[in-house]
């Protein structure tokens, strides 16, 4: 999961540029990036310039597309040639960077709704064998009887229709979610289930819990997504690149464990840096100043990092940092920090660590909004408590005491950690965060000028090539 956010370039480096081969032919292409109903949206919108964002895999095609939705609609296309953060959520920043009135998302996307721009979602109409997922179906459930949710990725979602004919007259308890994109109704019906961009009603006796899911779609941060968060249901799958289906092995207490360790980690953190993985996603700075406030109530110290797509080597720069927390999509928040120096939490499980009333229910929350307040799992942070009466708490972990959550500070007063030292030679005081003080202490702290110390010498050649293999280095490696 690591590799949605980040990669550590060696094979760029090494890649050998050359004629660049045209892309690869895709059969009708009006087809599959629907430009009929993308150019009517541009042309029902009345918008003149509209962002294009195509994935990696799909950027081949950016040109052609761009090129004939420019002749349908008549409106100035740009193609966004790289991400701010993960490709599934909508790049409102880059889009607003062109000044376009809309975007028009192609490929797979989380369908996290967007703050400001129109959007358009082409999820690209992906071959599926329909007999072959209909037969690795029954295979999986020869219970005629049984209760079953079938989702898809988004980009299988056009052929669900077809496949709902086979199975329905055989499954009468046969359930199939229906991709949607924007919030959900205020309030939900009663047994309809709306997440992740997916609409269906639960007619079972007792709930979403009796019921199997059968997913349609490659291993991935979707799927792993489903299965933490509806981690009371046995999931199957269909991989229709194989062409095989499996009940998914993965051991999902596991995986469960492994957050909870990071709940841990996070209830042992003095300072947290707050990773902002998002900026297009309705309720981010909701979220963030929320968070803010959890940990000022906790006693910790927090500091917001925008730093675009994080991976080790940018977040090993912040060593003064504890444990980070990602607020990002439902399908990247929960990245897998194992290569990184400090471990990556997800907001759910920072105030499962911050947030004394929130208690472990069984349920695992991937949606940030749903911790705010007027959310479903919104919950109330307790008043505080002083000293005196706070109840000793113990890590898991170090087996040392924390410190305890203490009442609030009148605003007069300086947060607990900050320390105060002399400024200048007038004797004014300044306070020195944790950060600050951390930095104070190391042995390298970057580039000094040094003016006049410096002695002065004539200019030589460098050396030749990139830094992972200069010219003078041989081609041996170790």
């Amino acid at each position: 999961m690591a590799t949605a956010f980040s990669s550590d370039g060696e094979a760029a480096l090494r890649r050998e540029l050359g004629p660049v081969a045209p892309p690869a032919p895709r059969g009708d292409l009006d087809g599959f990036y629907e430009m009929d109903r993308a150019a009517a949206f541009v042309r029902g919108g009345g918008f003149r310039k509209v962002a294009l964002q195509f994935p990696d895999e799909l950027l081949a095609d950016a040109a052609a597309v761009a090129a004939r939705m420019e002749a349908a609609t008549g409106a100035e296309m740009y193609v966004l040639g790289d991400t701010t953060y993960g490709s599934c959520c909508v790049d409102e920043v880059a889009a607003e960077h062109a000044g376009a009135e809309a975007v028009l998302h192609y490929g797979p996307a989380c369908l996290s709704p967007c703050r400001k721009l129109p959007v358009l979602h082409v999820f690209g109409q992906q071959p599926l064998d329909i007999g072959r997922c209909a037969e690795a179906f029954r295979e999986l459930y020869p219970d005629r009887q049984s209760r079953v949710v079938v989702l898809s990725d988004v980009v299988y979602a056009r052929a669900m229709g077809e496949l709902e004919q086979q199975l329905c007259p055989e499954y009468p308890n046969i359930v199939f979610s229906r991709v949607v994109c924007g919030d959900p109704p205020d309030p939900t019906p009663p047994g309809e289930v709306r997440q992740f961009g997916r609409q269906f009603l639960v007619k079972a006796p007792g709930g979403l819990q009796d019921c199997a899911m059968f997913y349609v779609g490659a291993e991935g941060l979707a799927l792993t997504s489903f299965m933490l968060t509806w981690n009371r249901c046995p999931f199957s799958s269909f991989n229709p690149t194989t062409g095989c289906g499996r009940r998914e092995t993965l051991n999902v207490n596991r995986a469960l464990m492994r957050r909870l360790y990071l709940v841990e980690r996070a209830r042992d953190a003095r300072v947290v840096g707050i990773l902002v993985g998002t900026l297009g996603v309705v309720g981010y700075l909701a979220v963030l100043q929320h968070l803010r406030e959890l940990l000022r109530r906790a006693g910790k110290r927090s500091y917001t990092l925008a730093v675009g797509k994080p991976n080790p080597a940018k977040l090993a720069n912040f060593l003064e940092v504890d444990i980070f927390v990602l607020v990002a999509c439902t399908q990247n928040s929960m990245l897998d920090s194992s290569d990184f120096y400090r471990p990556v939490v997800t907001p759910y499980e920072l105030e499962l660590a911050c947030n004394p009333a929130r208690k472990w229910t069984g349920n695992y929350l991937t949606d940030f909004r749903d911790l705010l307040p007027g959310a479903c799992a919104h919950v109330e942070l307790p008043p505080a408590i002083p000293a005196a009466e706070a109840v000793p708490d113990f890590s898991l972990i170090t087996g040392e005491m924390r410190a305890a959550h203490v009442c609030d500070r009148p605003d007069s007063q300086l947060p607990p950690s900050t320390a105060l030292a002399c400024r200048d030679e007038t004797r004014a005081l300044a306070e020195i965060s944790p950060a600050a003080s951390f930095l104070e202490s190391r042995s390298w702290r970057g580039l000094e000028q040094q003016l006049g110390q410096t002695p002065i010498s004539k200019a030589v050649q460098g050396r030749r090539g990139i830094a992972i293999a200069y010219e003078d280095e041989g081609c041996e490696r170790p």
